[in-house]
């Protein structure tokens, strides 16, 4: 029996690898042929995790009461994976990485260069004779098992998934899907340990750490990505991993009228009081959509004024031509150090001149003085809330831990509420309310959940004469202003103007040039 030389065995793997991704072959992970009497094929569709290709198939099956999530990924034949190992070996001999340069989020793209620089050396040793896509293919496969998450980093890839779980070794890895809600995969975690080593990884990539007498972690990551981290026995089952997703794209009004989560009536009556820096609550109940409201609230900002968001995760996009600065608050250091709170900022926030200050949400009582001191003192101010309606909304803010005095009220101008049909998962606006002189609320627009539209059900008593106060608009004028807006909604849908920087450049061409964006929008042509 002749064996190969070591030379011609490498070779002959970058051929196979090259040949395995020619023909889109995925056997690692796959649907055994006796099963497939009981399965259901839901959803089939592809994307690229680096350089990897992948392919998802959601389908039922029999005996399951969640549907699956199956994950496909190009194979790597025995051999070649033997030289990958050997280069994994060599790979923490030639690159060293110091304490400071993990702890340091900014050099996160330095450390993966220097890794990406020696594997790609390592594998024009390996594999001379590989192609470019089979080099970027392996570069990406070599990269992920070596700083990221493994099979975890594919998952972080698929835009259609909001959230990945992780619960114990015993189960497979939980994913929810935008469309299909909660969903399990074909991913399995090796050990309890290998589950805690991916989150003291994440850990040292932000500078906290999780141990046994700090067994809890809750943080972001530098790409917006929210984590949260359990330790046994804190997780009765195992340790547990808890990634909830940025969203690759924000949403815009466009994509909520698109979806009908809001009327053009009701959106152009939030642009006409954003326009004239009414403060806004925004409230609802967990996972309505309040912080998706606000960055659609804030795509109506005019571009000459200055912004500044104080959030405790970067979720707030803006236009990038905006005067917008972006704050986050810090947790302590394991010695209970260099806190920096969401109040800290709001009070250095007031030193800033800003125009409009956007808060992620409102918990406390000495965080709703400052913002209801920063309305009195001449700013605008959009903030969130947790609450399932506009009384609701009240009671929270008029009572502990908020505990706000009634009187106070009236600084805010307007609350709108988000609901969530728990049943389907479809989320919608609620309520637009308006809050009176005498701090009675008034609610002016609301939803029919039989039909799903939102409905005029009072006319207003507040809104209109605050901005008649101090505009000098007549009541005609700002009819008509609002009709102006519906037209401008419903031309953004047509052209399908949905990203944020677009419907940005439209907001900021409407403030400095309304009669040329008219013209566009009569002729329904796209704005050049």
């Amino acid at each position: 029996m002749k064996t190969r030389h070591k030379g011609e065995r490498e070779k002959h793997s970058a051929h196979k690898v090259k040949h395995e991704l020619g023909k889109g072959k995925h056997p690692p992970i796959s649907i055994p042929k006796t099963q497939t009497a009981g399965i259901k094929i839901i959803s089939t569709y592809k994307f690229s995790s680096g350089d990897i290709p992948i392919t998802i198939k959601i389908y039922t099956k029999k005996g399951e009461f969640v549907p699956i999530y199956d994950v496909s990924i190009s194979g790597i034949s025995k051999n070649t994976e033997i030289v990958l190992e050997k280069i994994m070996e060599e790979l923490t001999t030639q690159v060293t990485i110091g304490m400071t340069d993990i702890l340091n989020i900014k050099e996160t793209d330095v450390i993966e260069k220097k890794f990406t620089m020696a594997i790609g050396i390592l594998l024009n040793k390996h594999f001379p004779d590989a192609d470019e896509k089979t080099v970027n293919y392996l570069k990406s496969y070599l990269t992920q098992k070596s700083l990221g998450l493994g099979s975890i980093e594919i998952l972080m890839d698929d835009t259609s998934l909001e959230e990945v779980a992780i619960n114990c070794q015993e189960e497979p890895v939980w994913v929810y899907h935008i469309k299909y809600g909660w969903l399990k995969t074909t991913i399995m975690m090796q050990s309890e340990e290998q589950i805690r080593h991916y989150a003291a990884m994440i850990g040292r990539r932000i500078g906290r750490a999780i141990t046994i007498l700090e067994p809890l972690m809750d943080a972001h990551l530098a790409g917006g990505d929210r984590v949260n981290a359990t330790l046994e026995p804190i997780s009765v089952k195992g340790n547990t991993i808890t990634l909830r997703k940025f969203a690759a794209k924000p949403w815009t009004i466009t994509d909520f009228i698109k979806s009908e989560t809001i009327s053009t009536g009701a959106a152009a009556l939030i642009w006409l009081g954003v326009q004239f820096e009414l403060s806004t609550l925004i409230s609802g109940g967990t996972a309505t959509g309040k912080t998706s409201m606000l960055n659609v609230v804030a795509n109506f900002f005019p571009p000459n004024q200055r912004v500044i968001s104080i959030e405790d995760t970067r979720e707030i996009r803006l236009p990038k031509f905006l005067h917008w600065i972006p704050m986050i608050t810090r947790l302590p250091n394991p010695e209970g150090k260099g806190e920096i709170s969401m109040l800290d900022l709001l009070i250095n926030s007031l030193r800033m001149r800003p125009d409009r200050i956007i808060v992620g949400e409102i918990r406390r009582k000495r965080e709703a003085e400052v913002l209801f001191e920063a309305i009195h003192t001449g700013h605008s101010v959009y903030a969130t809330v947790h609450a399932n309606d506009t009384k609701e909304t009240v009671t929270r803010l008029t009572n502990p831990p908020i505990d706000i005095p009634k009187t106070m009220l009236p600084a805010i101008s307007m609350i709108v509420v988000q609901y969530r049909n728990r049943r389907t998962g479809i989320r919608k606006t609620f309520q637009i309310s308006e809050i009176l002189p005498n701090s009675e609320t008034n609610v002016l627009i609301q939803l029919d959940i039989k039909s799903g539209k939102l409905r005029n059900i009072n006319r207003s008593k507040s809104l209109y004469n605050t901005i008649e106060l101090f505009t000098g608009f007549s009541r005609n004028e700002l009819k008509k202003s609002l009709h102006e807006k519906e037209n401008v909604l419903k031309w953004l849908v047509k052209q399908n103007i949905n990203t944020v920087d677009g419907v940005g450049k439209v907001m900021a061409e409407y403030y400095t040039d309304s009669d040329n964006l008219m013209k566009y929008v009569k002729k329904n042509k796209l704005l050049m």
